[in-house]
């Protein structure tokens, strides 16, 4: 399982690497906020050294602003909060780079508010993107959507019996009747993805189905599922009355 695991940070980081030069390539070229003045090798620095902060930033914060923590917040509040601290650090670099004067609130206000915008933009536009792959995910009608999402699993879970999916920071760990793997995912994909299952999110943290729950304990007025591997599935509050509305719970 570890070894899979650095295997898929690995292959993310490569691919966060080739975003980087990609995208400081094409910016560079195209002369972007004035920077065709400069010679390409310091236009190609700039571009790759915003880059790398704007995407670190993003790939820090989203796990938490799109998690659990916040999934009933909507949408566009999350866009607005994940691009305004976007464009903290990089407003800073643009700074670093551009201004050899003393610093001025006004001028970094102004400079903020540009790239705020433009962050908007490019948040919004992959928030768009992440909606139609999610789409393009949906299983269609007839098939079985716990065997398709359970395609993202080695070969040996293919058959087993989907229990309960849990997030754990990056990823999710899948209980199933034959053990339990972790899978780079987030929950509210996840959840959108399983629509079509007999099961519900129970908890910010915790979706799982109602094969998987063989009992229910009360320990000072919480509830938890039990599942058959003996997990204790913590059921919250803001959950509590749909899980009862299903059977749940009592």
């Amino acid at each position: 399982m570890k070894g899979l695991c650095s295997l898929r940070i690995a292959n993310e980081i490569l691919k966060f690497c080739a975003i980087v030069l990609g995208l400081g390539l094409i910016f560079a070229w195209l002369g972007v906020y004035n920077t065709g003045r400069l010679p390409f090798y310091k236009s190609f620095v700039f571009w790759s050294t915003t880059m790398v902060v704007g995407l670190g930033t993003s790939l820090v914060i989203s796990p938490y602003i799109w998690g659990p923590r916040f999934a009933d917040m909507a949408a566009i509040f999350k866009i607005g909060i994940a691009a305004a601290l976007i464009s903290l650090p990089v407003t800073l670099v643009l700074m670093i780079f551009f201004t050899n004067a003393p610093w001025q609130p006004i001028y970094f206000l102004m400079q903020y508010a540009y790239v705020l915008v433009i962050s908007l933009i490019v948040t919004s536009a992959a928030y768009v993107l992440d909606m139609l792959k999610d789409k393009d995910t949906v299983v269609s009608d007839g098939a079985d959507p716990i065997a398709g999402f359970l395609e993202r699993l080695p070969v040996k879970f293919r058959t087993a019996e989907l229990y309960a999916i849990s997030s754990e920071d990056h990823y999710l760990r899948v209980h199933t009747s034959l053990g339990e793997e972790l899978i780079l995912m987030r929950l509210a994909d996840a959840v959108r993805e399983l629509t079509q299952v007999d099961g519900l999110q129970v908890h910010r943290s915790w979706w799982v189905a109602k094969i998987g729950v063989t009992d229910e304990k009360k320990s000072d007025g919480r509830s938890f599922l039990i599942l058959p591997t003996g997990t204790e599935v913590p059921v919250s509050r803001s959950y509590r009355a749909k899980a009862k509305d299903v059977g749940l719970i009592r």
